[in-house]
């Protein structure tokens, strides 16, 4: 498997966990209120369907019928670990022409929720949870210095803060 760098660093304590699979912008972001608690949210290319519940299932209360703040911080956090340009090409995001060049997280956005999306199947969440805590048992091995390649999206350099 190819590891691709991230576009530039970013911070884990808000959000962790974030990819680009299975046809969704998806992750897992941590809750601003309840340092337990956090929330599976994903956004699905083409649709720009959305889901965000928590990692219990309980649906988020601030996506109602528009993107949540969860789902904001997401696409942001996406934008650094990926590039704007590939993000906007992964979820089908037209953004003036020039497949995502010169766009932000910002601008992303708003060439989402500008054809008003729908609520999307939240379906998914326990896979992207369940992925989320694959990864973070990582944590607990004995450092190595030997390639794991499914752990591409975390930084290697950088503090976590």
């Amino acid at each position: 498997m190819r590891v691709v760098p991230s576009a530039r660093p970013r911070k884990l304590a808000k959000v962790p966990f974030v990819e680009l699979a299975d046809g969704r912008l998806q992750g897992v972001v941590s809750s601003g209120s309840d340092i337990g608690r956090v929330y599976v949210s994903s956004v699905e290319a083409g649709t720009y369907a959305f889901s965000c519940s928590t990692n219990n299932n309980r649906p988020c209360g601030g996506a109602r019928g528009a993107f949540c703040n969860h789902i904001r911080a997401l696409i942001g956090e996406a934008v650094l670990q990926y590039g704007a340009e590939r993000v906007a090409r992964y979820l089908k995001v037209d953004v003036s022409g020039d497949s995502g060049e010169g766009a932000d997280a910002h601008t992303l956005t708003f060439a989402m929720t500008s054809t008003h999306p729908a609520q999307g199947d939240k379906s998914a969440a326990a896979q992207v949870f369940s992925r989320f805590l694959r990864h973070l048992a990582y944590l607990e091995f004995a450092p190595s210095t030997a390639p794991l390649p499914e752990m591409h999206w975390f930084p290697t350099t950088g503090a976590v803060a």
